[in-house]
């Protein structure tokens, strides 16, 4: 999330925005002195704000002689400006929709390469998911709960969940996606700290549909 809002918050200021659309709206990369033709922006404006945005990890940079000539007096190459792969996202509390369109995803390559029944074959994609997001070696339970959005609210043996990562798909396909996260923190929770905590379906009204056991 913090990473997100800086990228958004770079997109706040006006001119900055016109120069991500211009610059993302094109084919090629962009130089400086097009841009700023393009936009009718001073040219030292446009080299601010553009590398605003790649300091933000909006715009990628890579370097290109423009004249396509090389050596002696071919003339420095110039600095270029593209889109940025990936996608900024931010939603409050956070939504995590890409787990469960993966999960969705893999379920049904299995079901139809395995002859699996589609509900069974959900419940062991969304515990391979868990498993791969438990990250490498030993975290927190509440630590990693927090991460995918969860918003873990400790007892002394007991986690409830205030969040549902997935509330719009919950709310329209309750069975579905509570037995997938159910089986996603299932997955999730062999690989952390303490050992041996459990999950498990009890439903409430104003938090997810499962809650953490940790061990006595």
């Amino acid at each position: 999330m913090e990473r997100d809002l800086e990228r958004l918050e770079a997109l706040a200021e006006p001119t900055r925005r016109r120069l991500y659309a211009y610059v993302a709206g094109r084919v090629d990369a962009v130089g400086r002195d097009e841009a700023a033709e393009g936009l009718g922006l001073p040219r030292h404006a446009v080299k601010f704000h553009l590398d605003r945005l790649v300091e933000s990890g909006l715009l990628v940079a890579e370097y290109r002689r423009l004249s396509g000539r090389t050596g002696p007096g071919a003339g420095r190459p110039a600095k270029l400006y593209r889109r940025a792969p990936g996608e900024v996202s931010l939603s409050v509390p956070p939504r995590r929709y890409a787990v469960v369109a993966e999960v969705l995803a893999e379920a049904v390559e299995r079901a139809a390469a395995g002859g699996e029944e589609l509900p069974v074959a959900v419940r062991r994609a969304a515990r391979s998911a868990g498993g791969r997001l438990s990250g490498d070696g030993p975290h927190g339970v509440l630590e990693a709960l927090t991460a995918l959005g969860y918003e873990p609210r400790a007892g002394t043996a007991r986690v409830e969940l205030a969040n549902c990562p997935y509330q719009a798909l919950a709310a329209r396909h309750t069975d579905l996606v509570c037995g997938l996260n159910e089986a996603l923190v299932e997955g999730l929770l062999p690989a952390l700290e303490p050992a041996g905590a459990t999950a498990e379906l009890d439903p409430a009204p104003g938090r997810c549909c499962v809650v953490v056991t940790l061990p006595a």
